[in-house]
Order: structure tokens, then C-alpha cells, then sequence
């Protein structure tokens, strides 16, 4: 990261393998998937794992914790006052603007072959983007307005600690029924893992039709968690069955792709919290990606969500009817001076082997 950049929410990238896709449960389906994951044929670095509520009694504490009155008053994470990037609901950065960040090679990976052009330095200025939406509330329903959610946690360190604050996150389709995707900065900043965490699918307005889910366990690549390097904002939680149910059994799951090919149609969701959003409804953005050619390897979207989005889903094959699609990357930053653009991690063998240790944790 780097240090004239301010926070927003999501990120990732690898070398290109196969192509990975699970794809979605039906709503209340059994523990098997309707589809399999191919893997990639280089995993990468084991993912960062922090136990958090992992008992009945914390979570019931955590639980309480979250008063509706917390919740209202949670807000993305204040962001320094100069910079060129910022983050969808974080604070710390690392790095020069203008060069890659740290531990990121320069190089793109040969098999990812951008099909939208940069304009003469900035980050494609002239992309090509059809069916957009920069920011609107979803009002249409279906299985997206059920797996997507707000995330609440307590930061632990840097100048925010002791803060309340909120992301967003996304059920998905899992081994073990219980696996959120959200970003890396949305489970640790400044070197410590939140505390408090929790998942709350279907947040509008203030309520909370399908509960209020805490984390047992919290990943994030070991990328973000060594160095914050935004190319790797990625991370999960696994939340506790509640009444006898895991998470997807109530609110059903989205499906996860890996290794895809850039540049294609995106539907992007959050729960947007900075002006003019106040965290209380889902918003969504469509376009086509385009790669950021300034300083990272994420793809962009033409989307004017703000903090509080950090974490929310963006997705592949995503039907407008139903609300179901496949999840690719997530909110991550955006640059001060270009507002109209959020950027999201390439979801390759980093985010796939969070995802895989999310799944195939076990319950508590």
C-alpha cells in the first residue's frame, strides 16, 4: 500500500493456472455443491488463520455486543486527509505511489492478456463499459439480497483502535455451509486482527431478518497479513451455526470463481456508509473491468459506492433476475482522484486457498 493512500474496501492476484469455479448451492441445499473446484496447479502461501469467538459464550457476548445502536453508529474507518488511493473502510498504507506494491512484481503474469486498454498514464480512462450502473440501490431482490450483508468489528490497533466500524461481506458456497468472503482490511489492520466481528446478511435499514453472525475463525492471505500488500486484500470468516443452522442453510450461498479471464461484464455490491450513503441500504454498480495500470494489479469498475462497501462482492454471470451469480473479487480502493472508479483483487491461487481453508474449517 502506499502511503498517499486512503482506504476504501477490497483486492488479489496470482499466476494464472486452470480455471477454478464452484458454483452455487441451491438456498437451504445440503452440505454437497451443485458444481467442483478445479485447482490451480500452484497453491499459494498458506493463508493467515486468527481464532475469534470460537466459543458458545463468546459469541453469545459478541452477539450482545451488537446493540442496534452500535450498529447505526459504526462507520468506515477515517481515511488520512491527502493521498491517491483510498480504501473502502481502512486507515495504514505502505509503499510509494507510482511503483508496485511492496512484494509485487511489476511484471503481469503472460496468460492474463488485458482486453481493455490504459489511456496515456491514467487507469483506462477510455474503458469501454456497458450495462453501468455507478452506484444505485438494489431493489430488485432475489439471492444476492440475502448472501450479501454488512460486517461490524471492533478495531484493535493503529490511530482507529477501540473504533467501531463496518464493511461488507458474502455467504457463499461452502464445504462446511458457514464461509463469508470479504476483504483483507475488513479482518486485520495495522498488523492486528479485528475483534467483535460479525456478519449480518440482508442488513436494511437497521434490521436484521436473517441474524446476526459471529466469526469463529478469520483468514486472509498471507500477503495482506505479513505486509497489507493491497494485490491481496482478500480474507474470510467462518461464523457459528446458530438454532441448530449454518449460515447457508438460512440464507443460501453465491459461488466463488478463481483464474478467470479479466476485462468481463461485473455486477459489484456494498453497503456504501461515506456520503451520500449511510450504510443502511445494498447498493449496486455494473460494468466492465479494466486493469489498473498505475499501481496495482486489480481490475476497475466504474462504481461511486464508498466506505463501508470494503468487502462487498463482485461477480461473474450474475442474473438480474434471480440475484445469483459467481463471486470474483471484492471492494477494495479507490484513487482520490478518481472517484468514479472502485478497484477489486484478481481472485487467483492466494484467494482460493483462503477460500479452501475457510471451507474446510471446522465448526465450534
Amino acid at each position: 500500500m502506499h502511503p498517499r493512500a486512503r482506504r476504501l474496501t477490497v483486492l488479489a492476484i496470482p499466476a494464472l493456472a486452470a480455471a477454478g469455479v464452484m458454483l452455487p448451492a441451491a438456498h437451504g441445499a445440503a452440505a454437497t455443491v451443485t458444481g467442483t473446484v478445479t485447482q490451480s496447479a500452484a497453491a499459494g502461501p498458506r493463508p493467515a488463520v486468527h481464532e475469534a469467538a470460537d466459543t458458545a459464550t463468546e459469541q453469545r457476548t459478541v452477539r450482545k455486543f451488537w446493540t442496534v445502536a452500535r450498529m447505526e453508529a459504526a462507520e468506515p474507518l477515517d481515511a488520512p486527509g491527502t493521498g491517491d488511493r483510498q480504501f473502502a473502510a481502512a486507515g495504514s498504507t505502505t509503499g510509494s505511489a507510482g511503483s508496485a506494491p511492496a512484494g509485487a512484481s511489476a511484471a503481469r503474469p503472460a496468460t492474463v492478456a488485458p482486453t481493455l486498454t490504459a489511456a496515456t498514464g491514467t487507469a483506462a480512462a477510455t474503458a469501454r463499459v456497458s450495462s453501468r450502473t455507478s452506484g444505485s440501490s438494489w431493489t430488485a431482490g432475489g439471492t444476492v439480497a440475502k448472501t450479501t450483508g454488512r460486517v461490524f468489528f471492533t478495531v484493535t490497533a493503529g490511530s482507529d483502535a477501540g473504533r467501531n466500524a463496518s464493511c461488507s461481506g458474502t455467504a457463499v458456497t461452502s464445504a462446511n455451509k458457514s464461509v463469508v468472503i470479504t476483504a483483507g482490511h475488513c479482518v486485520k489492520l495495522n498488523g492486528a486482527f479485528h475483534a467483535n466481528w460479525v456478519f449480518v446478511p440482508g442488513y436494511d435499514q437497521g434490521n436484521r431478518p436473517n441474524g446476526t453472525w459471529p466469526a469463529t475463525t478469520l483468514l486472509t492471505t498471507a500477503q495482506w497479513n505479513s505486509g497489507e500488500n493491497m494485490n491481496y486484500d482478500v480474507a474470510a470468516a467462518v461464523v457459528a451455526p446458530q438454532g441448530g443452522k449454518s449460515l447457508t442453510d438460512v440464507v443460501g450461498g453465491q459461488g466463488v470463481a478463481f483464474n478467470q479471464p479479466r476485462g468481463r461484464q461485473t455486477f459489484a455490491f456494498g453497503y456504501p456508509a461515506g456520503g451520500p450513503y449511510d450504510g443502511s441500504r445494498l447498493v449496486y454498480c455494473s460494468g466492465r473491468t479494466f486493469d489498473d495500470y498505475l499501481s496495482s494489479r486489480d481490475q476497475g469498475l466504474s462504481c461511486g459506492m464508498t466506505g463501508g462497501a470494503s468487502g462487498g462482492p463482485w461477480f461473474l454471470d450474475f442474473s438480474e433476475s434471480t440475484g445469483g451469480g459467481l463471486l470474483n473479487s471484492v471492494n477494495s480502493f479507490k484513487y482520490n482522484f478518481a472517484s468514479y472508479w472502485m478497484f477489486g483483487p484478481y481472485f487467483g491461487p492466494e484467494a482460493e486457498a483462503v477460500y479452501n481453508t475457510a471451507q474446510n474449517a471446522a465448526l465450534t
